[in-house]
């Protein structure tokens, strides 16, 4: 228990003495957490969309894949990665393993299949008739896929959430691409391993608290977004 108060102490002194690493490490967590979501998102809900609205051969195993890849482990997805950019690699000329931009590509790859499960899920529970009703008032397509977005809006907000938390607090794919370098390539989850492993755990505590406020503030913001356009 007295760790876990020193903890707290100690990363309310980390943030409001403005602890140059920390801020760093911080504001590099939010980059690449940041980026990868954004990626994740694009590429997911397209996806989800693309699936949910066309009808086609095989449709039920790319679902039963697409579900698979919701809870696919980190570490392997690091693994891959990994092997891919290593200088022997197919894309080992490109030279970004141990980069922040291999971190943002192995979280893109955590989150897109989250982001694509949900958005699927949401559009599918729509009423089977609406995009009917829309084509049907002379809608084009791509104007129906847009009013359906807007119609799953409430889940899609979700598979925000879901995809951003999903990546600010995975380390095992991180630590793998990235290598946890100082001031390059460390972010929260792998500074907290690394005082971890060292046996400071009151630093790994305050390390550790710092996402999590991180995850609590951005979700809050878009809960309170969700909860406003849907109110009880």
């Amino acid at each position: 228990m007295d760790i876990i108060i020193e903890g707290i102490k100690q990363a309310v002194a980390l943030l409001f003495n403005l602890d140059h690493e920390v801020l760093t490490i911080t504001w590099l967590s939010l980059k690449v957490s940041g980026t990868a979501t954004l990626i994740s998102l694009f590429i997911g809900i397209s996806c989800g969309m693309t699936v949910a609205l066309t009808e086609f051969p095989g449709r039920r195993l790319v679902i039963s894949l697409i579900n698979t890849g919701m809870g696919l482990p980190p570490v392997v997805v690091g693994l891959f990665v990994t092997v891919f950019l290593w200088r022997n690699g197919p894309f080992g000329f490109l030279e970004i393993l141990y980069t922040p931009t291999a971190m943002v590509i192995a979280q893109a790859i955590i989150a897109t299949p989250i982001v694509t499960g949900i958005s699927l899920a949401a559009v599918q529970h729509l009423p089977k008739n609406l995009r009917l009703q829309i084509l049907s008032l002379g809608a084009t397509r791509l104007q129906m896929v847009w009013i359906l977005a807007k119609e799953a809006r409430l889940p899609l907000l979700a598979a925000v959430m879901a995809g951003f938390g999903g990546v600010i607090s995975e380390v095992g794919a991180s630590i793998m691409v990235g290598g946890n370098i100082k001031g390059y390539s460390r972010v929260l989850t792998t500074a907290t391993v690394m005082e971890t492993g060292k046996g400071n755990f009151d630093i790994a505590m305050a390390l550790g608290i710092i996402p999590l406020l991180l995850s609590f503030l951005i979700n809050s913001l878009l809960t309170y977004i969700q909860q406003r356009e849907h109110p009880r």
